[in-house]
């Protein structure tokens, strides 16, 4: 059998359902029958470096306009938290005189606290088609271009630092091995396999003795969660949809958690885009990349360890392969190689087998 959510998960779900839709009815606003957002591995996420609380997501149409909207609601104080960062986040993004006012986000409809539950409502963004059914050229040139635009919002000045550091963030070199080192104590107190903590240990080591390297291309804005179902496209315009997950801190951040999220979805788009990093820029910027990726892997080895404990049946067996495939990837990534496409074929086939079908029906259209 397979664990698709557990009790606490499906009571606080059908609890935020039931208290919410009478707020909601009462702004003119109706929830849709289907939720897809609130099956499968849903009640499993929780971000490992970023702040991140208990919230649900769900779909609904504003009735006096037609209009498709996506609810955020939550009773949790550390998801009312992330969703109040989210606002402010997107407020002052849009006013920093360095940002340059390259970054769009959904209408806001309404944002309300009532009842012990805090409610933002944006528009939805309607895509012509998701981002991973986009021609290759088309997933290039809108991911390079959003990947270039957060590098140019870069806080140079003291002044430029007072205005952004409360609110985003500002990691530095420091920073980034700190919490990478809170990486290893994880996995040392979970008792991870061998092989993966050598490799995640190597890593260590790496950005420990190149910490310099970090440090030199920091100051940018990077968006910790950037891949495709967190943001989308509209009239050849890129929507952000989670300003939460954005910081000041080492520019590839934001490269590398897209790159390893190619690594399952688009080996040709990840190939392209080192090969534009490899071709196009210092060899001191490809060396950072690479530094950031080797963080980014060690984070993600750390975030499925940490749920083994959390899911059982098909779900752990699912979790434990996760833990195995990013090993792959981080140890080939520690000799500036890729791992194989056998390597990632063999996982995708494993993981869909896996999958229960309420996962599976979450995932449709996600990306």
């Amino acid at each position: 059998m397979t664990q698709t959510k557990d009790t606490s998960w499906q009571v606080y779900t059908d609890s935020t359902l039931r208290d919410i839709q009478s707020i909601l009815e009462q702004q003119n606003i109706s929830l849709d029958t289907h939720q897809p957002h609130v099956l499968g591995e849903r009640f499993l996420m929780q971000a490992v470096t970023t702040t991140s609380g208990r919230k649900v997501i769900l779909l609904g149409i504003e009735t006096t306009t037609g209009k498709k909207v996506v609810i955020k609601a939550t009773n949790d104080p550390a998801g009312k938290a992330e969703l109040k960062q989210e606002q402010h986040c997107r407020q002052l993004l849009h006013s920093l005189p360095f940002a340059y006012n390259r970054f769009h986000s959904p209408a806001e409809i309404l944002f309300l606290e009532k009842n012990n539950y805090l409610i933002s409502v944006q528009e939805f963004i309607t895509q012509t088609s998701s981002f991973i059914q986009r021609p290759l050229a088309d997933q290039f040139a809108f991911a390079l271009q959003a990947l270039k635009d957060q590098e140019l919002a870069r806080a140079t000045t003291a002044k430029h630092i007072a205005s952004i550091a409360q609110t985003f963030g500002n990691r530095s070199s420091i920073e980034y091995l700190r919490l990478f080192a809170g990486f290893v104590d994880v996995l040392q107190n979970k008792k991870v396999g061998a092989k993966t903590l050598a490799a995640v240990k190597e890593a260590q080591v790496r950005l420990t003795q190149q910490a310099q390297r970090i440090e030199q291309y920091c100051g940018f804005l990077t968006h910790t969660d950037f891949v495709p179902h967190n943001f989308r496209i509209k009239d050849q315009t890129l929507y952000l949809l989670d300003f939460s997950s954005l910081k000041f801190g080492n520019k590839h951040e934001s490269w590398a958690r897209f790159l390893n999220f190619m690594t399952l979805y688009n080996r040709e788009l990840e190939t392209l885009l080192i090969t534009y990093v490899e071709k196009n820029r210092s060899s001191e910027e490809r060396e950072s990349l690479q530094l950031m990726r080797l963080f980014r892997l060690g984070e993600i080895i750390t975030y499925y360890t940490s749920l083994l404990e959390k899911s059982t049946d098909a779900l752990h067996e699912l979790n434990t392969l996760r833990v195995q495939l990013w090993t792959d990837v981080l140890t080939a990534e520690l000799t500036n190689t890729r791992v194989s496409t056998n390597v990632i074929e063999t996982y995708r086939t494993q993981r869909d087998a896996l999958r229960s079908p309420e996962e599976k029906t979450r995932q449709i259209g996600l990306h």
